[in-house]
């Protein structure tokens, strides 16, 4: 009889056993209520731009009652973005500004979207994290060189600004108040080559001062009074003076700054090639005013030589 009881009980555990079973494989083969799942993974709701808001994108299976709240790190209510909104199945997007169920800002942190489906009486909270993000990056910049000559040479032709932002992001430059260069590059360091041109013009020659900023991945952008300054010199092929005085017959010379190996030189009828930073000339032998031009690559300076 023992034998008997034992048996039924066996059987018993292993009927269970084999109910549990399938019941967890059947809801291991149950597909999900909701898939297609995009999140915004970092914003800034302060930046009045693009990424201002965070977007919650979801795929029903079928019709439900839907409660999307967003939580804390540690689970705690923060704002309720729908509650009871009766949905068909398909694509549906819930958008965060940012603020709490009373209007303020919450503080910065990682939050998550929580989506209750009322008829099927599940709460699913998705694991995709969300960045509240508030804090604008701070950036150093410099030049690779003080000077450069954007005149087609390969000598110098670009200057390249070096920059380091206190989190990942990437910067723009602006000439003016006006962007002139968008920075590609998404990390904490880099460097952006402004090749003398604005609106596929060239910048006339002399001092210039290159404003950089950075743009973090939640879309802050660094305080103007914040943002780099990088100054820098245009130079094409300049005289060092305008008027030269010299003695009828005799030498003199004159600095020619430029990068070019060669340049050409005109004084009066005579012409020539020359290259350095000293250009030393004969003075026409008859008194009066003269013209001396210097050119490399289409650019030109002039200055007046009054010989004596």
């Amino acid at each position: 009889m023992q034998r008997i009881l034992s048996t039924a009980v066996l059987l018993g555990l292993l009927i269970a056993t084999a109910a549990a079973f399938a019941v967890t494989e059947k809801l291991k083969l149950e597909k999900s209520p909701i898939y297609g799942t995009l999140v915004t993974q970092r914003f800034g709701p302060t930046c009045r731009c693009a990424t201002s808001h965070a977007f919650i994108s979801v795929k029903l299976r079928r019709r439900d009652t839907v409660t999307v709240t967003i939580l804390t790190a540690g689970k705690r209510p923060v704002r309720t973005l729908v509650s009871g909104l009766p949905l068909p199945r398909g694509r549906h997007v819930f958008r965060w500004d940012g603020r709490t169920d009373t209007g303020e800002l919450a503080p910065d942190g990682t939050y998550l979207a929580q989506i209750h489906l009322a008829d099927r009486h599940t709460t699913i909270v998705l694991p995709n994290k969300i960045v509240l993000d508030t804090v604008p990056p701070e950036i150093v910049a410099s030049p690779n060189r003080p000077a450069f000559s954007p005149d087609g040479d390969h000598q110098a032709d670009a200057v390249v600004i070096h920059y380091t932002l206190s989190e990942d992001g990437h910067v723009d430059v602006y000439l003016h108040g006006r962007r002139i260069i968008r920075g590609r590059n998404q990390g904490r360091t880099g460097a952006v080559t402004w090749d003398g041109r604005v609106d596929a013009h060239l910048h006339p020659p002399g001092p210039v001062t290159l404003v950089v900023g950075g743009v973090d991945l939640a879309g802050n952008r660094t305080p103007v009074a914040r943002r780099a300054e990088v100054r820098v010199t245009i130079r094409y092929i300049t005289l060092a003076n305008r008027r030269i005085v010299a003695s009828a017959g005799r030498r003199f010379e004159i600095g020619v700054s430029t990068d070019a190996t060669h340049y050409r030189w005109q004084l009066g009828q005579r012409k020539g090639v020359a290259h350095g930073p000293v250009l030393r000339l004969l003075a026409p032998t008859t008194r009066g005013r003269y013209t001396l031009t210097v050119s490399t690559h289409g650019h030109v300076d002039r200055a007046a030589v009054f010989v004596r």
